[in-house]
């Protein structure tokens, strides 16, 4: 009977004002990437439904999602044809172990990723967030040379800036002081090398000569630790959690050289910047090479559900391949490949084929530049990029120390909510990565907006 009565309670209080429920999440929810304090100034949006590029709070005011929900939002809330599938799914199979199991959508989901990469990587193995492909690939990468009788090689190389996500292994090769200091002595460090960010060019030099630089850094390392290295990992292109700092396509090409000529593997974490976000469907496509291993999550369900894999070679499986269950990857969780996870997958996959998504991307791309470009010329921007529907700029401060320069980031959201934007800086970099189903009327909105925010927040500034 209390049972009872505290769900009458629930559905009561369903009509209740959004104020209400900013109330309720703020005492009963833990927000993630978040110091919990700055809402008591930053507002919390009490969402209740999405259509397209927007969601819609509870008081109906609506926001355009123009960082796509932390970047995994391809095709829009609410996509209908991803909604068909999964209520297909439904009726047919939520879930079932995928150990001593298996079933259609993950099987036809492996082989449709494999297929895209020729066949080069054909396994996958299966978790839910970007994190734990980065576990599995590192472990994969350790245990593969333990196999093989190299136990040496158990160290790992990142680059300065990287972020591979926040669990333990993920955060030993992820270089974002933010996330990892107060976990310090419960990680394992692995080596740091020079990023190839082409921000950091000195006067006279080109992106390809940052690139070309970088390597030189990476060959030191991997010279003074041959035989040590396991794997070098990496974010291909756009280095997203640091600031979305982005490099030239041959830093790619001679760091799988490297990887090739000292015997490592070579990782690519394409959560974010994978599912053509870089204007291929995989970022590496860019430098046509492919790594031994693969990352993706986000993008890969469409948004729908947690999702995340990692691809690898046929070597690498068959050194695992043997009758000793040791020698086996013992890695699981429990909703490893979820037939609804994948089925959501199968779909976004089947859009990106029947719609000509790559294609179509390029057109808007150029559009959305060309929208942008009133900020690319702003006197207080710099460092203006574009990578496939990814891009950024830099805010200008005279001073980077000064309260307005370190509260950028919380202002700008804050008024962009007020001009119906979802945008989220990272410290005083913007970025804007929609969902590929903007239309143009939607490109217009946001160059608009967000050329009148920033003159907003840098006027405050001022």
């Amino acid at each position: 009977m209390v049972f009872k009565n505290k769900l009458n309670v629930v559905n009561t209080e369903l009509k209740t004002p959004s104020t209400s429920w900013v109330e309720r999440s703020l005492q009963s929810v833990w927000h993630p990437c978040t110091q919990m304090q700055h809402h008591e100034t930053m507002p919390l949006i009490p969402v209740s439904h999405g259509r397209g590029a927007w969601l819609v709070d509870m008081e109906g005011k609506r926001y355009l999602d123009g960082i796509s929900s932390w970047w995994v939002n391809l095709f829009g809330h609410a996509n209908p044809r991803i909604n068909t599938a999964l209520k297909d799914q439904l009726d047919q199979l939520e879930h079932a172990m995928l150990a001593g199991f298996t079933h259609e959508p993950v099987i036809r989901l492996s082989e449709k990723l494999s297929a895209l990469t020729g066949g080069v990587l054909g396994h996958c193995f299966y978790a839910s967030d970007g994190a734990s492909a980065t576990e599995i690939a590192l472990k994969m990468s350790f245990h593969f040379w333990r196999n093989q009788g190299q136990t040496e090689k158990q160290e790992f190389i990142c680059l300065k800036g990287s972020y591979h996500g926040e669990t333990i292994g993920a955060l030993a090769v992820t270089d974002v002081a933010l996330f990892r200091d107060a976990y310090g002595p419960m990680i394992r460090n692995a080596h740091v090398v020079a990023s190839p960010d082409a921000r950091l060019a000195q006067e006279g030099e080109t992106a390809m000569d940052v690139a070309r630089r970088a390597a030189a850094d990476m060959e030191r390392c991997l010279q003074e630790r041959a035989g040590k290295i396991a794997a070098v990992i990496l974010e291909p292109l756009v280095q997203c959690a640091t600031g979305f700092a982005m490099h030239d396509p041959e830093y790619l090409r001679l760091v799988r050289a490297l990887c090739d000529q000292y015997q490592v593997h070579l990782i690519a974490d394409e959560i974010a910047v994978g599912c053509g976000r870089t204007g291929t469907f995989f970022a590496c496509e860019n430098a046509q090479i492919w790594p031994d291993f693969v990352c993706l999550s986000k993008g890969i369900s469409g948004g729908y559900l947690p999702l995340s894999l990692v691809m690898t070679r046929e070597n690498i499986y068959q050194g695992f391949y043997d009758s000793d269950v040791r020698r086996g990857f013992l890695h699981s969780h429990s909703y490893t490949g979820n037939p609804l996870a994948c089925r959501a997958a199968l779909a976004t996959l089947e859009i990106f084929e029947t719609d000509e998504v790559l294609a179509q991307n390029r057109v808007k791309a150029a559009n959305i530049t060309e929208a942008l470009q009133p900020l690319a010329q702003h006197h207080r921007v710099k460092h203006f990029r574009q990578q496939g529907m990814m891009w950024a700029f830099d805010a200008v401060f005279d001073d980077a120390t000064a309260p307005a320069a370190k509260t950028f980031s919380r202002r700008f959201f804050t008024q962009a909510l007020q001009e119906e934007l979802l945008l989220r800086p990272i410290g005083n970099t913007v970025y804007l990565m929609p969902p590929y189903i903007v239309n143009q009327e939607e490109i217009s909105l946001v160059g608009e907006r967000m050329l009148k925010v920033f003159n907003q927040v840098m006027g405050e500034a001022a």
